[in-house]
């Protein structure tokens, strides 16, 4: 079987399964585990496949043609690069590890069929986008993928909570699709195709006519889809769907498309040194401020939510200095990780039996309890932190690498500002990721909070995939060099300069973390709690916890002893204004929520009162005037008479007096 035909099969393959599952789960229960979980394996099998065949070499094109429209052709292509088929292998395999741990963790869910063929649907849409040729077809899992997130997010529709996030991951990422669908047309209006690979040769030939323009349209829909400043408020908020949900979408689905297309497309950017400008400046803003924000949060999904923003930030800050293979080499090293993370933060969950107890001020005795979590969850933040030797280490030394090459002029890709800008918040984001990582350790692993109800041991199908994503957790940077040649041949591997500046900024955020959570956890042992007691201040711990979603059980929501938080002392005044996100959604609110609403409100009172009137009016004199005529149809034939005689001597009258009148003039 040819590589292409292989190909073909990765994304078919779990819409199949899809299908199927939505046919049939409801009639054939029995089915339902196997139709979620062999189809993606075999996607899975496949990719693996695929990208052996290809090792690396030349790329693989092929296509044929859709529909005849007249203009731009539409074309079913595939497109096959070092990029595509690994990112393929992330997608597949962590969709499986998803699958399977769901088995478990939903396995009394009354949805689950629907669930498991919703996240099928998910991966095969998302692999659609890697392999795809042609920005059109491109664009169908772009938004199939975003109409999944909207029934997956608000799985737990009964909930406020759900029903809100699910609509706000909507209409956030369709409010960047709009533009981005703009620029799509223009740029194939420029290149005469929708197909990448002649779309790049057209950029390559300088024939774009409107180069910033088209990649600021494009960019503004991959800040939705990536969850990229100033579009990234309703990816904290998604965490309340199901924890595997938010597995697959942060670390291999959805969030990973936009990074994916400015790297496919990456030639279309670099042709406005301006847009990487901009590019650069966003990314910056954006790994920043989510680390703020994950250094103030207490619940651990949203801890876990601000990291990816964070990291996507990386990501894209190395595609602003030109550097699409670091930024590949980060996703794929994120995707192991982060995926890791959330479903060991599922397994904190499943049990604790509730997530009321998801915040880390409640938490307490879990390290024993389940062992396994705690392992490869340990594993994960090290890798999350950049601490050598695991695999964040190498991916993220790869974009502070690209960084500082562009900024000390060593590269012509990008302006040197763009380096500038990414190496110093890259730095300043490093140490700030190591700080929360280490604090959601501290907080989850070796906090004095509540001890929740032992359930007992976890299930297999949840503990075994977290051993299974710490292999390449641990050990995935060691690729760093052999994958050198998937990725346009450039080196991925660290430099003295940058080393010591990450892992520097790293270990004193970890060290002063941990200095700072232990002097808390001096204080609540002596019961002072800075002044405040224990029952109080614990009290005021808890009224400061983000709202949760998915809670099952009633468990004691205050602690005996104040919760050890270092982020408040880390961050101090700012720690209330970053708790919130820095109230960007009532920023938003302000700007444009209520001035729409008020619009909304004018219109609907110059409906009503307005045009409304003139249609009353419209219909009301014809009524009366009809009114009126049916008074004197009364059916009596001498009303009639009496009515004629009575008009003829009134005509009589008026006819002699003008007659006189006449005369007399």
């Amino acid at each position: 079987m040819s590589t292409t035909t292989l190909a073909v099969l990765v994304p078919l393959l779990p819409f199949l399964g899809a299908v199927a599952g939505l046919l049939f789960g409801r009639t054939a229960p029995g089915f339902v585990r196997p139709l979620a979980i062999l189809p993606s394996l075999a996607a899975a099998v496949l990719a693996v496949l695929v990208a052996v065949r290809h090792g690396g070499g030349k790329a693989i094109d092929t296509a044929t043609e859709l529909t005849p429209t007249g203009s731009v052709p539409i074309e079913l292509s595939l497109h096959l690069d070092g990029f595509a088929v690994l990112v393929a292998v992330l997608v597949g395999v962590v969709a499986t590890c998803v699958q399977l741990y769901s088995t478990a963790y939903l396995r009394e869910d009354p949805r689950y069929p629907s669930y498991a063929a919703l996240v099928s649907l998910f991966t095969s849409a998302m692999l659609l986008v890697v392999y795809s040729g042609d920005l059109m077809v491109l664009l169908v899992g772009w938004e199939i993928m975003g109409i999944c997130s909207y029934f997956l997010v608000g799985h737990y529709w009964e909930t406020e909570a759900a029903r809100s996030a699910s609509l706000k991951a909507f209409l956030v990422t369709k409010l960047g699709d709009v533009p981005f669908l703009i620029g799509l047309f223009a740029l194939a209006a420029d290149a005469g195709s929708f197909r990448i690979t002649k779309i790049l040769g057209t950029v390559a030939a300088g024939g774009l006519d409107h180069p910033t323009l088209i990649a600021l349209l494009l960019l503004a829909g991959v800040a939705g889809k990536s969850a990229q400043f100033p579009l990234h408020t309703w990816l904290p908020d998604a965490m309340a769907g199901p924890t595997p949900v938010s597995a697959l979408i942060h670390a291999a689905t959805m969030v990973a498309a936009g990074v994916y297309f400015i790297a496919r497309l990456l030639p279309v950017f670099a042709a406005s040194r301006a847009a990487l400008v901009v590019m650069a400046v966003m990314a910056a803003v954006t790994m920043v401020g989510s680390a703020l924000a994950a250094l103030a949060q207490d619940d651990i999904k949203r801890v876990l939510a601000y990291s990816t923003v964070g990291q996507l930030g990386y990501m894209t800050g190395a595609l602003a200095v030109g550097d699409r293979g670091a930024a590949v080499f980060h996703l794929l090293s994120h995707g192991a990780f982060k995926a890791l993370l959330f479903l060991g933060a599922g397994v904190i969950i499943h049990a604790a039996g509730t997530n009321s107890l998801a915040a880390m001020s409640r938490m307490d005795g879990l390290a024993k309890r389940i062992p396994d979590a705690f392992w490869t969850m340990s594993i994960a933040l090290l890798a999350l932190a950049a601490i050598p030797p695991f695999a964040g280490f190498f991916s993220k030394e790869a974009v502070l690498v690209a960084a500082e090459h562009t900024a000390t002029g060593h590269s012509d890709l990008a302006p040197g500002a763009a380096g500038w800008v990414v190496l110093v918040a890259g730095v300043l984001t490093a140490l700030l990721t190591a700080a929360y990582a280490t604090r959601l350790w501290l907080m989850a692993f070796r906090g004095r909070g509540v001890a929740a109800p032992d359930h007992g041991k976890e299930p297999v199908a949840m503990t075994g995939v977290l051993w299974l994503l710490a292999i390449p957790s641990i050990g995935f940077g060691l690729a760093a060099g052999p994958l050198a040649d998937w990725f346009d041949g450039k080196e991925l591997t660290p430099t003295l300069t940058t080393s010591v500046l990450g892992t520097g900024a790293a270990a004193l955020g970890g060290m002063l973390t941990y200095a700072l959570w232990q002097r808390a956890t001096v204080k609540a042992a002596a019961g002072t709690g800075a002044g405040v007691p224990a029952s109080v201040a614990a009290a005021e711990s808890a009224s400061e916890t983000p709202e949760v979603s998915e809670v099952t059980h009633d468990h004691p929501a205050v602690s005996t002893a104040p919760a050890a938080d270092p982020g408040k002392a880390l961050l101090g005044p700012l720690h209330r204004h970053a708790a919130n996100g820095f109230h960007l959604d009532a920023v938003y609110d302000r700007l444009f929520v209520r001035p729409v609403r008020a619009a909304a409100g004018l219109v609907r009172f110059l409906d009503r009162e307005v045009v409304d009137t003139y249609v009353r009016g419209a219909g009301t004199g014809p009524r009366l005037l009809g009114s009126l005529v049916r008074r004197a149809q009364t059916g009596n034939v001498q009303s009639y008479l009496s009515a004629l005689l009575a008009g003829a001597v009134v005509l009589a009258i008026a006819t002699a007096v003008l007659a006189n009148v006449n005369a007399g003039s």
